[in-house]
């Protein structure tokens, strides 16, 4: 990715440590075009970040601004060929709530042969996210890749020694087809699309398919490695673990934990972990396992969870594959989600609203249900609408699924304890939630909770808690992108009449809706 800085960028190992807010811009350009790619070794068209798969990394320091120039240069009829790009887990504000890409809810889609810059200041935030198209399941074609901010005062520095773009690790299910048939057939089945392979840092195999070369990750023995490490699928969960190593987790969908160590963690669709790896043991090279599940292997041959991995190389080893088999890593030694503990707690207030969410699939349809009702948006923008006036209940159509909630209150959201065997990963734009109730526990946390962006929802039950203390339209999704494409989201509408005083969208911003809008179909 080519990046154009105001001022020079620098690394976190280039930057003396102090206590001033770094506020400069960094100025990134992304063209979404097509590129002719083979990331598991089949070849297909696929809609990436300029021409690459993952889309390369977006780094910035704390307290900086992004501007990211999105220009949309698709043209393959076979997929969708507009667009829209939606930064995960990154904060916004009443002010700039036009800019958090939502589809539908803050804004429309980029129209082909246009372009649209994210203004996106970054605040107080640093830590592990990521960047995806927003349109549809059209990250699924693979618009996805990291976004890193560094904090040169991270509080955990001193437990890693290297921290830089050769430890991030990106995690994705992969399909050989477009989504545009494999929608339809999800559309006429009920069944969701089964991936074809799973990758890391855009690598991996299939049955029957060629030897592609696996992602390594060089380390040096005696160093410590801040893996920075995103599951950006759209569908699979994923198991990581490193033969013979320890990972010891200290950061979660952004937000610093204690150093938590295990053998083994699940990552659902949006999450992010920092694991910390000492490279402790003789120099080799290692398995680094990530199998998934997502689906039944039987609906799709090409499937095999065993070769979704990389290589841990020590410096001096052969160039060579691990001497140890394939496996799909300890049986033991597994996080507890429940376990975690943030490193500075936040307060935990008792709730003002409580949403029970009741999550429910029609059998045999691509329809997924919240209290009884599959999201549909409108064709105008919730926020647009709410800016001419629609601020109760009432002005929003019922498949919308809005609940509008008053300002400055606590919201508790319950999802009650279900047989469905998916866990949903539930994701909250705009801001985070601290989560009262993991499914990993029977056990509620109301003294120090972590807090992170995306959960997941199932088993046992789910309980979590965030303020509306951001006036502006949030949209509450299932990161299983196939799911929330059938409907299962709301919109958590927060004081919409702050809303209407407080939000004053660009020029650009009101032009995306007449340009989407005068689209024939086939080029939405």
């Amino acid at each position: 990715m080519r990046f154009f800085a105001s001022a020079l960028f620098f690394s976190l190992f280039k930057v003396a440590f102090s206590a001033v807010v770094d506020t400069r811009v960094t100025e990134v350009t992304v063209n979404v075009v097509n590129a002719q790619l083979a990331p598991d070794g089949f070849e297909r068209s696929t809609i990436v970040a300029n021409g690459k798969f993952p889309g390369a990394a977006i780094t910035a320091q704390k307290g900086q601004t992004l501007q990211v120039t999105v220009n949309n240069k698709l043209t393959d009829a076979s997929m969708r060929r507009s667009t829209a790009l939606n930064f995960d887990g990154i904060f916004f504000n009443t002010a700039n709530v036009y800019e958090e890409g939502e589809p539908f809810i803050n804004a429309c889609p980029i129209a082909p042969r246009s372009s649209y810059t994210y203004t996106v200041p970054l605040g107080s935030q640093a830590g592990t996210f990521w960047y995806h198209s927003e349109l549809s399941v059209q990250y699924v074609d693979g618009l996805r890749g990291p976004l890193i901010i560094y904090d040169p005062e991270d509080p955990h520095r001193s437990l890693y020694d290297v921290d830089n773009e050769s430890t991030i690790v990106q995690l994705s299910d992969w399909w050989q087809n477009s989504t545009l048939p494999l929608m339809a057939g999800y559309e006429a089945t009920g069944i969701v699309p089964v991936s074809d392979s799973g990758l890391v840092n855009g690598a991996g195999r299939y049955n029957g398919g060629p030897a592609v070369p696996w992602s390594v990750i060089n380390v040096v023995r005696g160093k410590r490695y801040r893996l920075r490490i995103i599951n950006e699928s759209a569908r699979n969960v994923f198991t990581v673990s490193i033969d013979n190593h320890d990972l010891t987790i200290i950061e979660a969908d952004g937000e610093l934990t204690e150093a938590h160590t295990v053998q083994k963690f699940d990552m659902f669709a949006g999450q992010r972990y920092s694991a910390v790896l000492t490279a402790n043991q003789p120099v080799g090279n290692y398995w680094f396992n990530a199998p998934f599940v997502g689906g039944s292997p039987d609906r799709n041959p090409h499937q095999n969870a065993t070769l979704s991995r990389a290589i841990i190389r020590y410096l001096g080893a052969p160039i060579a594959d691990p001497a140890a088999p394939m496996t799909s890593g300890p049986a033991d030694g597994a996080l507890i989600e429940a376990d975690l503990r943030p490193l500075v707690p936040t307060p935990v207030s008792e709730p003002d609203v409580t949403l029970n969410l009741d999550l429910q699939v029609v059998a045999g349809k691509a329809i997924w249900n919240v209290n009884g009702v599959s999201f549909l948006p409108e064709k105008a923008p919730t926020l647009e609408r709410v800016l001419g006036g629609a601020i109760q209940p009432g002005d929003f159509n019922a498949t919308e699924n809005v609940f509008v909630l008053p300002a400055n209150a606590t919201v508790e959201v319950v999802f009650p304890p279900t047989d469905d065997d998916d866990a949903h990963p539930l994701h909250l734009h705009g801001m985070n939630f601290q989560v009262i109730k993991s499914m990993s526990s029977p056990a509620s946390n109301t003294v120090n909770p972590i807090r992170r962006d995306t959960v997941a929802v199932g088993g046992s039950g789910t309980t979590i808690r965030f303020n509306t203390d951001k006036p502006g339209p949030w949209f509450f999704h299932c990161h299983i992108y196939w799911h929330k494409q059938a409907g299962l989201a709301t919109v958590m509408l927060a004081d919409p009449a702050t809303v209407q005083t407080a939000v004053h969208p660009s020029k650009a911003w009101k032009a995306l809706c007449p340009a989407y809008n005068a689209l024939p179909e086939e080029l939405q």
